[in-house]
């Protein structure tokens, strides 16, 4: 099985002939860009205008495009291979706590660091952060519950 879930474009058994050849990687990977746009699309304008004023509009920007790039491969492609077959509440648990404590690490040794945040700066930083993720997280499961996508 799990030789077919990572390598095998044969069709499965129980797929129709004439039917489109995939594999669940095929169509993660299909779907990888398209999920990576729609959470920038979501986070980054909250980043944008609420993380602290310290913070520059170029970097806020970098931030949103940059701390996604980082956490999204995972959300999207290695935890639903890790938990196949188990229950979607186990995979949105993990994955949907793994993005904001990764980007919240990331930004802090890669961006707070460097220009000296405050404690509190940095504590609203990780509190937006978060916040960006839990929006992208709502709207991907009411896209999710319409369809709209079709890959989950």
């Amino acid at each position: 099985m799990l030789t077919y879930l990572l390598f095998d474009l044969a069709l499965p058994e129980n797929q129709p002939a004439g039917a489109a050849q995939t594999t669940p990687v095929y169509d993660l990977l299909r779907f990888l860009p398209i999920g990576y746009l729609l959470s920038v699309a979501i986070e980054l304008p909250i980043l944008y205008f609420f993380l602290p004023s310290r913070i520059s509009k170029a970097l806020r920007i970098f931030a949103g495009f940059w701390l996604t790039a980082c956490s999204y491969p995972f959300v999207g492609l290695i935890f639903p291979l890790i938990f196949f077959g188990y229950s979607r509440a186990v995979y949105l648990l993990a994955a949907e706590t793994f993005a904001p404590v990764a980007e919240c690490l990331i930004f802090w040794l890669a961006i707070a660091g460097k220009i000296n945040l405050s404690s509190r700066d940095l504590f609203v930083s990780f509190a937006i952060i978060t916040l960006a993720n839990l929006c992208s997280f709502a709207i991907g499961e009411v896209f999710n519950a319409f369809g709209w996508f079709g890959y989950f």
